[in-house]
């Protein structure tokens, strides 16, 4: 790790700080499956749709008709997943940025894992480049992984709960870790794209 650190350089990991998770989790939805610029066309799609400023109110994504949200490119499925997380910022399920905060990584995990068409990966990636939690090993995510046997030069990867093990001692900064290994799994030609900051 310590000489990956060295070609590398400094750690770039880039936290938006002024995004709510309701907007995190949509942005994350949206690029579920896709390729960023795909995924950055269909949200800009989907913005044109509300009048007014900032990222679209979850009022207005649930009062929006299927037909034009669909024609911005969105799938049934995300559309639904969509709903569900506008739906659940209105109940209070997904939380303001300022009662996250206060929240344990672990309890924003089962609280927006509940919903519809968000698994951990999603969730991890709010927690990291939203709320800036310094201590996130996504070990489902491919990259991360591709990037830990790179390193170790190892002959294929490890499953998730054995990277969870592998990595623990990395705490408490397995956010930053994780960077790292993204970096490591672009090393190479062919390399891995680590999701840009949702």
């Amino acid at each position: 790790m310590a000489a990956l650190i060295g070609r590398v350089g400094r750690c770039g990991l880039r936290v938006d700080r002024a995004r709510e998770p309701y907007e995190a989790l949509i942005r994350a939805i949206a690029h579920q499956q896709l390729h960023g610029r795909a995924a950055e066309a269909i949200l800009g799609r989907m913005l044109a749709l509300h009048a007014g400023e900032g990222f679209l109110p979850p009022a207005v994504l649930l009062a929006l008709p299927d037909a034009p949200l669909r024609g911005a490119g969105l799938s049934g499925a995300k559309l639904a997943a969509m709903r569900g997380v506008a739906q659940a910022t209105l109940d209070g399920i997904v939380p303001s940025r300022r009662l996250a905060a206060r929240l344990d990584d672990a309890v924003l995990i089962e609280r927006l894992t509940s919903l519809r068409g968000i698994g951990r990966w999603t969730v991890e990636m709010l927690l990291m480049f939203s709320l800036g939690r310094r201590d996130i090993m996504p070990v489902d995510d491919f990259g991360v992984r591709e990037g830990w046997r790179r390193l170790k030069e190892l002959d294929r990867q490890l499953a998730p709960k054995a990277m969870a093990q592998a990595t623990a001692h990395l705490a408490p900064f397995r956010s930053a870790a994780a960077w790292y290994l993204w970096r490591a799994a672009e090393e190479k030609p062919g390399g891995f794209r680590a999701p840009a900051a949702l």
